[in-house]
């Protein structure tokens, strides 16, 4: 849990392009301590480039990106991992020929996160029990859902500042989904704070306590989760209710 006061991520007229076409439209959102926010959007919206260009994985046309009050952009992906923003990409990203225990291990990437493994480890396996009974099993054998359990676990190991999930529902069946999102209820209500991409939106919602709208790659629309679900707009565009 992060003991600063001010926002944890700043993100400021963020711009995001790929060679000539651009993909993000001056973006501008923060994340508090303890909070949960969600980026709302369809496919092709730009959330996904916008999570990876705050990370810096992904270059920035323009903009301004604070991370725990210093200025991050134009940093390294792995300058700004190793300061605690820490990314669950979408397709989870194991290494399949490894054991879930070694993908976990390679989470903790900084020397706090190495000297607190052993408690790191015994949280992700409380969280999700089923990966102490697949320490030794290749992650690439593991079902959709316990991969997708392994990555989120892979990035609590990270002792995260900032937990940053791109889609953690994505592929999953409706059972899982629902165990997914319950360990991420704990993970938020532990003072952890996340910013959520998903296409399951009332997922999204009921996890959050804010939210952004993206659509082209602008934001069209932000404020509470309670404001978004009884927005007229979300609801046609993305909950597919006239």
């Amino acid at each position: 849990m992060s003991t600063t006061t001010g926002p944890i991520l700043s993100v400021e007229a963020l711009h995001v392009k790929y060679g000539l076409f651009e993909a993000v439209f001056g973006i501008s959102l923060e994340v508090g301590p303890g909070e949960a926010v969600c980026l709302l959007g369809g496919n092709g919206a730009g959330k996904t480039t916008s999570l990876r260009a705050i990370l810096g994985a992904l270059p920035i046309a323009a903009g301004r990106v604070r991370f725990l009050g210093e200025d991050v952009a134009g940093a390294t992906a792995g300058a700004i991992t190793a300061r605690g923003m820490i990314y669950v990409p979408e397709g989870r990203e194991l290494f399949p020929s490894m054991t879930v225990q070694e993908n976990l291990e390679l989470g903790a990437i900084t020397r706090e996160a190495r000297a607190r493994m052993r408690t790191s480890m015994e949280l992700a396996c409380e969280l999700f029990p089923i990966l102490a009974k697949r320490r030794t099993q290749l992650a690439g054998t593991l079902s959709g859902g316990q991969q997708q359990m392994v990555a989120i676990a892979r990035g609590l190991m990270g002792l995260p500042r900032l937990l940053m999930l791109d889609e953690p529902s994505l592929g999953l069946a409706p059972v899982v989904v629902e165990q997914v999102y319950e360990a991420l209820g704990r993970i938020v209500r532990s003072g952890t704070p996340i910013i959520l991409v998903e296409q399951h939106v009332h997922h999204a919602l009921e996890l959050c306590q804010r939210g952004y709208v993206l659509e082209s790659g602008r934001i069209v629309q932000h404020g509470s989760t309670a404001e978004l679900a009884a927005s007229d707009r979300l609801r046609s565009a993305y909950l597919g209710v006239d």
